[in-house]
């Protein structure tokens, strides 16, 4: 089998910016895009195989057909026909809502829908551009409450100064927001629930105050304060790299100059991030997928061997 690329689904947001477009190469006049989903099998939001004999299946559809050897066999048993991950490029170009996600659990009895672990991966930031993520102070639940009322909970909520780079993982339960002036790549749990704690009194384009989620949130806050939210690894640092693992996801950064062989430790699919340069990714010694700048591939978990040869900034997933 061969890497999949998809036709990426454009989403015009209150926040977004003009930035996407460009980078993908994209003939659009669509404005304040504040999203890409690269990859996506979100009902109704399902990808689209771009190219190829697959061409116009969705994602579920070709899950269907080719079942483990496109995903793995037991990512196949776990989640079926619904692939697990959900890939973003998000440009804020003001700041989004400060938002919470429930875990899996609440996500089930609630929704019965998967939770919404993430990560975020920087890649460019306008000056003076912050991330929000964890709090920065112990509260409780009736704390929290009584802080959304009184328009104050950002008292609260860790600030980040942002940079290129930078890495930030955000577990079901973690209260954040990203700030505007940050371009990021976003790897996460297939799952679209949100729960808005505090949206800067903003209105929509009909003049309403977008709705909160106070009490939905309330129990879906991790209250707990941590020493850093902040990922780190050596940004310097050459070849493969390993940014985030755990039970959700397993994220890796691949510096390419040259050639670089991308391990395949397991029995799943691999969705490969290109974020900036170019290079081939060549699976099972010869079949070439060419990536050039903001691009995004996904590799059936058939591929025996994964080789990128360029000049090029890779994400690399698996589950």
């Amino acid at each position: 089998m061969h890497p999949y690329k998809f036709v990426p689904q454009l989403k015009s947001v209150l926040w977004g910016g003009e930035k996407i477009i460009p980078l993908k190469g994209i003939v659009s006049d669509q404005k304040a895009v504040g999203e890409s989903w690269e990859i996506s099998g979100v009902p109704g939001h399902e990808s689209v195989v771009a190219e190829g004999p697959d061409a116009g299946k969705t994602l579920p559809e070709l899950i269907r057909e080719y079942k483990g050897a496109l995903v793995g066999t037991d990512v196949y048993e776990k989640f079926g026909d619904m692939f697990p991950l959900l890939i973003k490029i998000i440009d804020a170009a003001k700041d989004l809502s400060v938002q919470v996600h429930p875990d899996d659990d609440l996500a089930k009895v609630r929704h019965n829908s998967l939770g919404k672990t993430e990560m975020w991966y920087i890649m460019d930031t306008a000056p003076e551009a912050n991330i929000y993520a964890g709090l920065s102070k112990q509260i409780t639940p009736d704390d929290y409450t009584k802080l959304v009322e009184d328009k104050e909970i950002m008292d609260v909520v860790a600030c980040h100064e942002s940079h290129p780079g930078d890495v930030f993982f955000l577990p079901a339960g973690r209260i954040h927001a990203i700030g505007a002036g940050n371009l990021l790549a976003e790897i996460q749990e297939t799952s679209d629930i949100t729960y808005r704690v505090y949206d800067f009194d903003r209105r929509d384009a009909q003049g309403n105050l977008r709705q909160l989620h106070t009490e939905e949130a309330k129990d879906a806050i991790d209250y707990s304060v941590y020493p850093e939210y902040k990922t780190a690894y050596d940004k310097d640092a050459k070849g493969d790299v390993e940014l985030v693992k755990c039970g959700h996801f397993d994220v890796h950064r691949a510096a390419v100059d040259g050639s670089l062989s991308i391990p395949v430790t397991k029995d799943s699919f691999m969705v490969v991030m290109c974020l900036s340069g170019k290079c081939d990714i060549v699976t099972d010694g010869d079949c070439v997928t060419s990536l050039d700048g903001v691009e995004t591939v996904l590799v059936p978990a058939s591929v025996k061997s994964i080789e990128a040869r360029g000049h090029a900034t890779l994400l690399t997933a698996t589950v």
